[in-house]
């Protein structure tokens, strides 16, 4: 049987053990999840069992790792490693959903499920490509490692000390992660950079008690005023982020790249639409807004907390404040020197009559790479021969941590290919995953066994 019928003729069986696969609740971030992290591992393992691979499920401090290899190509074909998550993100606020959000329900070409874009969806499509080549066409030829965690939705926080320590097992040729989208269902891209990530809280603290704004107004620092009013100095009137040395070592996408924006379909129009917004704005003025959503580094309050703010009025000066900020930040940022300029920057704003603490939550390295190499031709190779033309090069806003740490500890190239869309509501109600993509990807991962046979055989 061909590789193209068999894709056609299974199309219904990988949906359904798809569907089985979302029904497990694996939140990682809730404890009552504990049982239904360590059944979604067992669940993994056995469909990579299944597959011909070795597969063992490994024990963290945390949730389990799942691996599992085949490496019947021998020695002189390439090794691929794929990266993956099982673990999903909490489903509240659960009356927004117009479905149960673990059982999975197909409307208008579309899977709707916790799960099915962020990363269940993505990783199934490895699964399913491995099981269509070995049953069309026998070994591949390429030897394969998947390592699926289940700690992703939470800071992968013991993802590293794993691959470090089992560096030598994981050693490849190139590490496959599919955990972003495409442009659009019919325009086929390439990730090729992240942004990085500092996360803080600011907290300011005044009276020992909220007070009568009365009795006290004018008298007092009020440190919701304060923290308002420094907030407002992070960033100028032109939209440029004003912490003393943010911007010195932020390298500038290429004038190639830079001309390729002009051709991504999407206007500031599509992009107001798709934000929900009634403009656009608070980016760098005069900078192409793709630039800046994509390649330039940005500061953002997250949330704030001040006072009273229930129903009605309460006439009081607040004891705290606070605020949550995120910095997203581009090649050659460094999350540690970000981290203590902007700690510095705050701290010489505070104004006498308040006390201030600050914490550093989470710190992520941003990744950009050149897609000239033979890996990106090989997987660009692919995407052409499913779609019927070449795929964009394209830059994604968010953070992923695992992606330069993979290729730091590993020494590896790594691509990004993913196969979710824009709008597909990653970590809001009603998730989904098209379709016709999710069986195009299993296609594209077919044809790239042998594209990166060709290209990188030894």
């Amino acid at each position: 049987m061909s590789l193209e019928t068999t894709l056609k003729e299974n199309r219904q069986k990988y949906e359904a053990e798809l569907k089985e696969f979302l029904a497990i609740p694996s939140v990682s971030a809730r404890s009552e999840h504990k049982d239904d992290m360590a059944r979604c591992a067992e669940w993994v393992k056995g469909k990579l069992g299944d597959l011909g691979m070795t597969a063992e499920v490994i024990p963290t401090k945390g949730h389990p790792i799942v691996y599992g290899e085949l490496m019947d190509a021998g020695a002189k074909a390439p090794t691929v490693l794929v990266y993956g998550h099982y673990d999903v993100q909490p489903v509240e606020p659960l009356d927004e959903w117009d479905t149960p959000p673990f059982e999975a329900s197909v409307r208008e070409g579309r899977m709707y499920a916790r799960g099915t874009a962020d990363d269940k969806g993505q990783i199934h499509v490895h699964m399913k490509a491995l099981e269509a080549y070995r049953e069309a066409k026998g070994t591949p030829p390429v030897n394969l490692k998947f390592l699926f965690e289940g700690e992703e939705e939470v800071g992968s926080v013991n993802l590293e000390d794993h691959i470090r320590a089992a560096a030598e097992r994981l050693a490849c040729d190139v590490a496959v992660i599919s955990d972003t989208p495409m442009l659009a269902e019919d325009l086929p891209s390439i990730c090729v950079g992240l942004r990085g990530m500092v996360y803080m809280e600011v907290r300011l603290s005044g009276p020992s008690q909220d007070l009568h704004s009365g009795q006290y107004g004018g008298g007092v620092v009020n440190p919701a005023n304060a923290l308002a009013k420094i907030v407002a100095q992070l960033k100028d009137e032109n939209g440029r982020v004003t912490v003393p040395g943010f911007y010195d070592a932020v390298k500038d996408p290429s004038p190639a790249e830079k001309k390729g924006y002009a051709e991504i379909p999407m206007s500031e129009e599509d992009f107001r639409q798709e934000a929900g917004v009634p403009a656009i704005g608070d980016g760098e003025v005069g900078v192409h807004f793709i630039e800046r959503i994509w390649a330039r580094p940005t500061l953002d309050v997250n949330g704030m907390l001040a006072g009273y703010t229930g129903e009605g009025a309460k006439t009081i000066i607040p004891a705290k404040s606070m605020a949550k900020i995120s910095m997203r930040l581009v090649p050659d940022q460094d999350p540690n020197a970000i981290r203590e300029a902007f700690e510095s920057y705050v701290r010489s704003l505070k104004p006498e009559g308040v006390e201030m603490e600050i914490d550093f939550y989470a710190g992520a390295l941003p990744w950009a790479v050149d897609p000239a190499g033979p890996v990106f031709k090989a997987a660009a190779n692919a995407i052409e021969g499913v779609f019927g033309r070449e795929p964009l090069f394209i830059r994604e806003g968010g953070s992923i941590p695992i992606v330069p740490m993979i290729e730091q500890i590993l020494e590896t190239p790594v691509l990004h290919l993913g196969f979710a869309l824009p709008g597909c509501n990653l970590h809001s109600p009603n998730e989904w995953m098209s379709l016709d993509l999710y069986h195009k990807g299993i296609d594209i991962i077919t044809r790239l066994y042998d594209e990166l046979a060709g290209a990188l055989g030894k």
